[in-house]
């Protein structure tokens, strides 16, 4: 382990309970205690199956899975460690546009979002 790296606890990644009528969230999330942070990469392994099987103890077949591990890096990390220009080359290739272009795509929707509230709050006044 490195000299500055801190010790994380190990994250347990989980999904929301989907509630009635509404469609389950897709993004899971890791519940963080107030004294602890969140690790700024995540190993995760892929287990992807082969379509091959191998005898099991019974001689039962059993599916090979091969087993791929990713690491998943926290972008408000590397927006803080890397200068903007590296930044913006590290989110343009996984797909994401420069921080700045986003920004103001995010603005515009958070002005849309305020401006609904907005018009809910003064719907509901008037009944």
């Amino acid at each position: 382990m490195a000299k500055n790296q801190e010790k994380y606890d190990i994250p347990h990644i989980v999904y929301e309970e989907p509630q009635p009528g509404m469609n389950p969230n897709p993004i899971p999330f890791i519940e963080i205690q107030k004294d602890k942070k969140m690790p700024p990469v995540i190993f995760i392994f892929e287990y992807k199956h082969s379509g091959e099987t191998e005898p099991g103890p019974n001689g039962e077949p059993v599916p090979i899975v091969d087993q791929i591990p990713h690491k998943f890096v926290d972008l408000e990390l590397l927006k803080e460690k890397l200068t903007p220009e590296i930044n913006d080359i590290v989110r343009m290739s996984i797909g994401m546009e420069p921080l700045k272009q986003a920004a103001v795509k995010g603005q515009k929707i958070l002005d849309k979002v305020s401006k609904n509230i907005e018009a809910s709050k003064i719907k509901q006044e008037r009944n």
